[in-house]
């Protein structure tokens, strides 16, 4: 049985997915091969040596140690694109929130509320409304440009729904996938190079994940690059964008709108910010979307092996044809595949299929096997220098038997 820890409130349809037959679930699980979270922040937090991953339910995932978790062979699982609708649906929002100057406008509400409520006399809303509307105007989405920085799940949505809005759109993704191209749609033309798209574009929306090649890079360098009172949107990472930069633009006029979805004291502060209350991924979709995803990738790795959406390992998968399997995490070092496999021929053991991936600093091997690994072999694997972990999960209920009758 497999012992889930949970960190934070996990949404039910997550939850449901892990069968009573094979899973204890819990916040208060001991000795947990697994941990189940959303925001709660692992820094500096011990993770008992049982833990073999540690699944987000989100696509985020800096409140989590992941290269210490890799040293230690721990899988780190994120969700991504799982919230991703929640977020462009918020960002196409914010297009119009920036342009056509609804927050200024409904303050200007509020304060006549304010007023009404007081009993100030003189005080006609119909006339007022009809006076004063023109200070809120602002410009039309239709024709003009809208530069996506980062075409990955959201980003490739925010383009194709801006684009059917009549906006012209450029995209600069050095990083893009196969998937993200085919599904972007073919009137979004691509930039070489981010230059190219800050030059051009009337609204740059920002799409990037938070790292450190990506920490600040909308600074005071490339602010500069932007067309003249340009609209920066930051649906992402409060870190993309520094603020005391982004404020500096606004107050010269090279911004003349910056929403973003992670508010700060100072930005708070400004009439040409308009802050959001980190309401990206708020939905009930999205919440469930991302316990679902995190759930299925915990289960896979678990009971086969199987890596997908890790941040810390490869993806590796392997359809399993034989009654036992090795999994084996490794320092990606020369010779490692070699000695695993002479290990095992030593024993008796005999490979019926094998795949071998890398990420960075670590390798993850599926071995799959005619004879159940002993206990003495999996330790002598083990002391083998460079790898991290050895592990073999159990057979799939009736693989035996259906190995059996296939003979």
């Amino acid at each position: 049985m497999f012992r889930i820890r949970t960190m934070n409130n996990i949404a039910a349809e997550g939850l449901d997915l892990f069968s009573a037959d094979m899973y204890e679930v819990g916040s208060d699980v001991k000795n947990p091969d697994a941990i189940l979270l959303r925001s709660a922040d692992l820094h500096g937090v011990e993770i008992p040596s049982s833990v073999l991953a540690v699944a987000r339910a989100g696509a985020g995932y800096n409140n989590i140690p992941v290269d210490v978790c890799g040293e230690r062979g721990i899988v780190v699982f994120n969700t991504p694109g799982a919230n991703a609708n929640a977020v462009k649906e918020l960002t196409l929002a914010a297009l119009f929130l920036s342009s056509r100057r609804i927050p200024d406008a409904m303050r200007w509400l509020a304060s006549l509320r304010v007023a009404l409520d007081a009993g100030a006399p003189g005080v006609d809303v119909p006339v007022l409304v009809e006076k004063e509307k023109s200070r809120f105007d602002g410009p039309e989405l239709a024709g003009k440009t809208l530069g996506v920085v980062g075409l990955g799940a959201i980003g490739v949505m925010v383009a194709n729904d801006a684009a059917s809005l009549g906006m012209d759109v450029i995209g600069f993704d050095p990083y893009i996938s196969v998937n993200a191209a085919w599904s972007l749609s073919r009137s979004v033309r691509h930039a070489e190079v981010i230059e190219d798209v800050l030059r051009v574009s009337d609204y740059v929306s920002v799409h990037v994940p938070y790292n450190d090649k990506t920490k600040g890079m909308f600074s005071a360098d490339r602010l500069a690059m932007m067309k003249a009172g340009a609209r920066l949107l930051n649906f992402a990472r409060g870190g993309l964008v520094n603020d005391v930069d982004v404020i500096s633009a606004l107050d010269c006029g090279r911004l003349s709108v910056y929403v973003t979805d992670f508010p700060t004291a100072e930005l708070l502060r400004h009439d040409g910010v308009v802050c959001i209350p980190h309401l990206g991924a708020s939905t009930p979709e999205a919440e469930v979307n991302c316990a679902v995803n995190a759930v299925k990738g915990l289960k896979n790795f678990l009971e086969t092996g199987v890596i997908e959406n890790s941040v810390n390992f490869p993806r590796c998968q392997l359809v399993c044809h034989s009654p036992y399997r090795l999994l084996v995490i490794n320092h990606n070092i020369p010779n490692m595949v070699g000695q695993i496999t002479t290990l095992l021929a030593s024993g008796g053991i005999n490979i019926t299929d094998l795949i071998n991936h890398h990420r960075d600093a670590f390798a993850y091997n599926i071995i799959d096997t005619e004879q159940e690994i002993p206990a003495g072999m999996r330790a002598a694997l083990e002391e083998i220098p460079g790898i991290i972990r050895v592990r073999t999960p159990p057979p799939p209920a009736g693989f035996h038997a259906l190995h059996a009758s296939s003979q």
